[in-house]
């Protein structure tokens, strides 16, 4: 059982790194790269992630510039960041395009705070799943007498204080991630 509790573990961890990921890509008050992360190019006959067709970099707190590699490229990446969520209108300069990210007004603030909130409760939803399976395998092993009341017991406690430490950390995720988000920068 303890290998299943060890594959929990590692179950666990999927819905901590998606809401790492999710929260790289929303926007605080300052430039990253991860915040373009997102967006899909139309490029040799498909979609792919612009960092497959350009290099992001960070220019201050609030420019960041695309350098794109192929020039043919310059209009389609310009279009995925204009019809792209995050809000930007690119300044094409030959094969480079800057980005002047907006200020945050305090309702897009809350409306991000919202966002990174949804966020995490899916990654609640999906930790509360994993514990349920967990709870369900320790069950058919009790019925099928494979192990003992005890053990049972013993098992349902691991995996409950493995997912509290899970939650703890999805928890604080949040909280950070909200306090950057309205942190003015």
């Amino acid at each position: 059982m303890f290998a299943e509790l060890a594959d929990l573990k590692k179950k666990m961890e999927g819905p901590i790194e998606a809401l790492s990921k999710e929260f790289s890509g929303l926007r605080t008050g300052r430039a990253h790269p991860s915040l373009l992360e997102p967006i899909l190019v139309e490029a040799y006959g498909g979609r792919v992630p612009l960092n497959q067709a350009a290099t992001v970099s960070v220019i201050d707190a609030r420019c960041l510039t695309v350098q794109v590699w192929d020039k043919t490229l310059v209009k389609s990446v310009e279009k995925a960041l204009c019809i792209s969520d995050i809000g930007v209108n690119p300044i094409t300069e030959g094969q480079i395009l800057r980005i002047v990210l907006p200020a945050l007004t305090e309702e897009g603030r809350k409306d991000l705070c919202k966002m990174a909130g949804k966020y995490t409760e899916q990654a609640r939803v999906a930790l509360r799943s994993i514990r349920r399976d967990g709870m369900e395998k320790v069950k058919k092993l009790e019925k099928s007498k494979e192990i003992s009341e005890d053990e049972s017991s013993q098992y349902e406690t691991e995996i409950q204080k493995e997912v509290d430490k899970a939650m703890a950390r999805v928890e604080t995720l949040g909280e950070q991630k909200e306090k950057e988000i309205m942190t003015l920068g």
